[in-house]
């Protein structure tokens, strides 16, 4: 059995492990399975673009439940040593508990520290550094490439995966500005529309501007590595709209598209009345239903050198 977050043993839940344990899959564990499958092409990516090979150190910032790491030792063998960061103690514990129960953990060394202070890993200590969803909500982007930087030997390599949210923030500014503009409130489902989309993403410039997550694009990531002194740098944005991977209207209420931004259901019980949820269900839950919903996946993949 894994170890349970939260339990007596174990630091309290917080926004984090909250997301990347429950909410991700709206606790469902099918769907958790489902979503783990497809999040595994994020870090086979990230490993494909690092060329990690026997012997390396790899410092996996932002480890989560150590996805990429446990991935990078799967595939390399016992000879790789892996350095798991995250600023979370309960995702630190429980990609602890994982490295056990894998008989891997004398393999991995795990630092509680955020990833625009790597605190206990030396400088030169690593041959690849690799993200996958962790940069994107920093606040300085520079300061972690050049903490990064200045972990990696002379020719090592960072390989990230990072989420491009500005469309989703484009988007929800668009409502406000639609909904601002209406003549007439005929239209009762286009401001539950916008309240839900601006309860997850900022609608207006100023909010954008002041969030790590919508604040910067593909070409930002590619100046801030720039900056942060690297060379030989290298971008693919994937770019894939794909049917909803659910159906399931209980668990699409109970889902989030990130760690910072609240589940649909809180959503509704904190700003609808009894009358506008039923209008928003009409709406939207037959979507949802028909297996005929949409999602748009933007991550930017991107590789480079410490000459």
């Amino acid at each position: 059995m894994e170890t349970e977050i939260g339990s007596p043993h174990e630091p309290a839940p917080d926004a984090w492990s909250e997301w990347l344990l429950h909410r991700r899959h709206g606790g469902d564990p099918e769907y958790g399975r489902v979503v783990g499958s497809f999040v595994k092409q994020y870090a086979d990516r990230v490993l494909d673009n690092a060329g990690v090979s026997p012997g390396m150190t790899l410092v996996d910032v932002g480890s989560g439940d150590g996805l990429v790491a446990f991935r990078a030792i799967e595939r390399v063998g016992p000879t790789l040593r892996v350095i798991l960061t995250d600023i979370s103690a309960p995702l630190i514990r429980y990609a602890e508990s994982v490295a056990v129960q894998r008989s891997v953990r004398t393999q991995c060394t795990f630092i509680e520290c955020s990833g625009e202070r790597l605190e206990g890993i030396p400088d030169g200590a690593a041959d690849v550094v690799v993200t996958r969803a962790s940069l994107a909500y920093l606040p300085d982007k520079t300061a972690a490439l050049r903490e990064f930087y200045r972990v990696l030997k002379p020719g090592g390599r960072i390989s990230l995966a990072e989420p491009i949210l500005q469309d989703d923030a484009f988007y929800t500014r668009a409502l406000r500005k639609r909904v601002a503009e209406q003549s007439s409130p005929t239209d009762r489902f286009l401001p539950l529309l916008h309240r839900w989309k601006a309860a997850q993403f900022p609608d207006t410039a100023e909010k954008c501007a002041a969030s790590p997550i919508c604040n910067f694009s593909e070409r930002d990531l590619i100046n801030f590595a720039g900056n942060a002194g690297f060379a030989q740098l290298h971008l693919q944005l994937h770019i894939d709209v794909m049917p909803s991977l659910t159906s399931s209207w209980a668990i699409f209420l109970e889902t989030s598209p990130h760690p910072l931004a609240p589940s649909l259901r809180r959503i509704m019980a904190d700003q609808f009345s009894p009358e506008e949820c039923c209008v928003f269900e009409q709406a939207v839950r037959p979507m949802v239903e028909s297996g005929k919903s949409i999602s748009s996946d933007r991550v930017a993949y991107l590789q480079a050198t410490k000459l």
